[in-house]
């Protein structure tokens, strides 16, 4: 995460204003250190995009000819791109690829509606073009939910070198509030919270409550003489992160946590390997999907007492509603963890026929939620057929 200059994450209301300002932004920024910016959108069929594309052009025209110079020569309007001798350049970019973002250094960026973009824009894109030149970036938008953007959004109240922004429709001195008012009388309270009031609304679909009351447990580097460990591992393919949860069993308690991705078999084996001995577990809880079961058994041979879970329909319902018990009761202890604090605070429920679906938002990751699940399933001993593990796998773990 960068954590230099003067980074913005901002929740506004429609019509506050929000690209007027971060076009005046990027011409001040341009001054005080010329080079490379870039004006990141959603994609080129979004009314923002094109808005900000033609106040940006508007400007610079009168810079250019202003030095007399052509406007020809360097506005670019196939490719987007413009530039100012003696100030730089600003490049148009969209989401919709967000391969099309890696490459370039650049001084800094405005964002805009990031809060309907996907999350790899800014974690495996955009982001690493800010390093080469401590780079800012501004992040704008309208809520939508608990998604990646809103977890944004709260964490630049605390980091460094960050500010939080929240305004609402009604705080444009341009526009009447009377018509806003007239609006909130015409729309579900839900949807004039979010959109003017720039509220993050999570409704009915939130999952998970009193997350940070229950996030109270310490984070262990070794084990306490005398406790009895366990884990719980939810293992990943290429694109999502295997995490492993270390708990102290008398106190349900977590009290470890490893989250990585991208490592072959062997080293996620490794890794596995090393935070069960270190802790002398006398068990770990394995999801066994996918390259789950190849894990497995290559551990087992190691020595590992492993107990399988299998993670399907029938499954997955129950011991996330007993992991919301566990919250709602605030019977679990969970390690204080921005990333586990968001994936649970993000983790959205859907009425489906047949009851209800868990899932985290488009654009987020629900690995250290699935850890927890299996981990609190591990910890409350109880039949188990129903939940597709069978005693025979219990038996062949040992």
């Amino acid at each position: 995460m960068v954590t230099t200059g003067d980074n913005l994450a901002v929740f506004a209301g429609r019509r506050f204003g929000k690209t007027d300002a971060f076009v005046q932004r990027i011409f001040f920024k341009m001054q005080e250190r010329p080079g490379l910016y870039w004006w990141v959108g959603l994609s080129w069929q979004s009314a923002s995009m094109k808005r900000a594309w033609r106040e940006i052009t508007t400007i610079a025209r009168q810079v250019i000819t202003g030095m007399g110079l052509k406007e020809r020569d360097h506005i670019n309007r196939s490719s987007h791109e413009i530039r100012i001798p003696g100030l730089g350049e600003i490049w148009f970019r969209t989401a919709d690829n967000p391969a099309s973002l890696a490459g370039e250094g650049i001084m800094g960026a405005v964002v805009d509606e990031f809060s309907i973009m996907r999350e790899v824009v800014w974690t495996e894109y955009l982001q690493a073009t800010l390093l080469d030149h401590n780079g800012w970036v501004v992040f704008c938008g309208v809520p939508k939910g608990n998604n990646w953007a809103s977890a944004i959004w709260r964490g630049a109240s605390v980091w460094d070198g960050w500010q939080q922004i929240h305004a609402t429709s009604y705080d444009n001195p341009f526009i009447d509030a009377a018509q806003i008012d007239a609006i909130k009388g015409r729309v579900a309270a839900h949807i004039f919270n979010q959109e003017y009031m720039a509220q993050i609304v999570s409704g009915e679909g939130m999952v998970f409550r009193n997350v940070t009351e229950c996030a109270t447990s310490a984070w262990l580097d070794a084990p306490i003489a005398g406790t009895q460990y366990s884990g719980s591992v939810d293992v990943a393919d290429a694109n999502d992160y295997t995490v492993i949860s270390v708990w102290d069993v008398a106190k349900k308690a977590e009290v470890y946590k490893d989250r990585f991705r991208r490592v072959g078999y062997e080293v996620l084996e490794d890794r596995i390997d090393a935070v069960y001995n270190k802790f002398k577990m006398t068990s770990i809880t394995i999801e066994d999907n996918s390259i789950g079961q190849p894990v497995i058994d290559h551990l087992r041979k190691r020595g590992l007492i492993v107990i399988p879970f299998h993670t399907s329909g029938a499954t997955k319902t129950p011991i996330i509603q007993a992991l919301q018990s566990a919250f709602e009761h605030e019977e679990i202890s969970i390690l204080p963890d921005e990333v586990t604090i968001n994936e649970l605070t993000a983790y959205e429920a859907k009425k489906t026929a047949s009851g209800y679906s868990y899932n985290a938002p488009a654009g987020m990751h629900d690995d250290t939620v699935m850890a927890l699940a299996i981990g609190w399933h591990s910890l409350k001993p109880k039949p188990v057929a129903s939940l597709g593990v069978t005693t025979h796998n219990y038996i062949g773990a040992r």
